[in-house]
C-alpha cells in the first residue's frame, strides 16, 4: 500500500471519528438545552418514558416544533380583573364546598388558558401546549385537573384539595399575568374565615368541610 493511500485512510478515519464526536456533542446539548427549558417537565417526562431518555427528548423537541411559535395573547386588564374576580370567588368558596371550588377552579384555568391562545382545555394538547411555555408551573395544573377528574379513583380529603388548590394558584398567578405579591381577586366575604386579599398561600384557605 502506498504511502499516498495510508495518508488519505487516516485523513478519512480523522473525519469520521471527529463526525462523531461533534455529533455526540450536539446530541448532548441538544438534551442539556431541553432539561433548562423545561425543567421538572423533563424529568416528568423522562418518567413517562420509563427512564428513555431519547424517546422523551424526542417527544420534547416534538412539542417546541408544534409549540413554539404558538400565538399566545397576553391578557387584557378587563380579563385579568374578571379571571382575579373569579378565583377569589372560588376561594370563597371552599370554604362551603371545597370539592366543587376544585372542580370549578381547574374549569376556570382551563378557560384562562384558552382565551389566551392554548388548545381547548380538555385535550391533552393543551398541556402539551402549555408544557412548552409554562413547564416550571404547569405541575400544579396537572395536579388540579387530576383530583377534579377524579383520576386516581379515591376521594381527596379537604387537607388534599386546599394543597391543590393552593398550588394550582401559582400556575393561576403566571397565566393570568400578575406578578407575585399583587393583590389578587378581591377581599374576603362575610367572614374571616375566606381568603384574604394578599394572594393565596397555605393560611388563605380556610378549611372547610369536605362536601
Amino acid at each position: 500500500m502506498s504511502s499516498g493511500v495510508v495518508i488519505i485512510l487516516t485523513a478519512v478515519a480523522v473525519i469520521v471519528v471527529v463526525a462523531v464526536v461533534l455529533g455526540m456533542f450536539v446530541v448532548r446539548r441538544g438534551g442539556h438545552g431541553l432539561r433548562r427549558r423545561f425543567g421538572p417537565e423533563y424529568e416528568r417526562t423522562v418518567a413517562e418514558h420509563n427512564g428513555d431518555v431519547k424517546a422523551a427528548e424526542k417527544d420534547l423537541d416534538e412539542r417546541v416544533r408544534r409549540y413554539g411559535n404558538l400565538k399566545v395573547l397576553p391578557p387584557t386588564a378587563e380579563a385579568r380583573g374578571r379571571y382575579s374576580a373569579e378565583w377569589a370567588r372560588v376561594q370563597e368558596e371552599f370554604v362551603d364546598s371545597p370539592t366543587r371550588a376544585v372542580a370549578d377552579a381547574e374549569a376556570l384555568l382551563g378557560r384562562l388558558a384558552q382565551e389566551r391562545g392554548f388548545p381547548d382545555g380538555s385535550s391533552e394538547e393543551q398541556l402539551a401546549a402549555l408544557s412548552v411555555h409554562h413547564p416550571q408551573h404547569l405541575d400544579g395544573y396537572r395536579r388540579i385537573r387530576g383530583v377534579a377528574e377524579g383520576a386516581d379513583g379515591r376521594r381527596a380529603s379537604t387537607e388534599e384539595l386546599r394543597e391543590t388548590l393552593v398550588q394550582a394558584h401559582e400556575f393561576f398567578v403566571v397565566l393570568s399575568g400578575e406578578r407575585r405579591g399583587q393583590k389578587a381577586g378581591r377581599p374576603a366575604g362575610r367572614s374571616g374565615r375566606h381568603a384574604s386579599r394578599g394572594g393565596m398561600r397555605d393560611h388563605d384557605i380556610a378549611r372547610g368541610s369536605q362536601s
